[in-house]
């Protein structure tokens, strides 16, 4: 069964789709924004029993058939990963790690797509919307949803998710990731502009991304995905950390 979510923000659509595609992973989130399209898969496997950290895994592929180009040459080979694609794969790594359970050590596995390019409609930043609902609808336990915007600044005025002549004339371009109740991540560059501006700009972000974790709620609300079970929190051993103190 494909399901569908859609809302309209800045009159761009944004829609969440699933049912269609990569069924045979765990979750798996066609992403659209404007014209374009990011899919986004989990996949998560049982931990090893010898490693004592969280395998979680971001891949963020860029094809040249999203801008409708194929490659030259005789192999038609795809290049390695740019500086972009592994910028933005760490993008969608650092608001996403901290929301998973402490001790939670399945192998996690999410691969953002990019399937079509809108030159106004950011990927990688759509792919952090996606990469939240992939996981939400997947086995994977996940404290979630989170959402990515952009905000630009130009001629004195804010603008959510700006498109390519904004962020390349404007004074200010930043990407803010968050939950519904806060902000979690926020980076970019920016000229000279005061702590009020940017806290302006960061609230403005944050009233889109409330609208967009909303958006996920609904979505979610239709899949009714399983979860794993969630694995006992390690216990502290205050023996050693008193030992350890007592070095210092």
């Amino acid at each position: 069964m494909v399901i569908k979510e859609s809302i309209e923000i800045n009159g761009k659509q944004f829609s969440l789709e699933t049912g269609r595609l990569a069924k045979q992973a765990s979750g798996a989130v066609l992403a659209s924004y404007g014209d374009t399209r990011v899919l986004v898969t989990v996949c998560v496997q049982d931990s090893r029993e010898d490693i004592d950290y969280f395998p979680l895994r971001v891949d963020y592929e860029e094809r040249f058939y999203a801008s409708g180009k194929i490659p030259g040459g005789f192999f038609k080979r795809e290049g390695r990963p740019s500086d972009v694609a592994i910028l933005s794969a760490r993008m969608i790594d650092r608001p996403i790690r901290p929301l998973f359970p402490e001790g939670y050590k399945d192998e996690v596995q999410i691969v953002a797509t990019v399937l079509s390019a809108e030159i106004d409609c950011s990927p990688s930043m759509l792919s952090i919307l996606g990469a939240s609902a992939a996981l939400m609808i997947s086995e994977a336990p996940f404290n979630g949803p989170i959402a990515g915007v952009q905000v630009g600044y130009k001629d004195g005025e804010f603008v959510v998710n700006p498109g390519a002549e904004v962020q390349e004339e404007g004074s200010m371009e930043i990407t803010v990731a968050g939950t519904k109740q806060t902000v979690t991540m926020v980076e970019g560059l920016m000229d000279e502009l005061s702590e009020e501006e940017v806290v302006t700009a960061i609230g403005k972000a944050h009233e889109v991304i409330q609208q967009l974790v909303e958006l996920q709620e609904r979505f979610v609300a239709q899949v009714h995905p399983v979860k794993r079970e969630i694995p006992a929190a390690p216990q502290e051993d205050s023996s050693l950390r008193e030992r350890v103190a007592a070095l210092i």
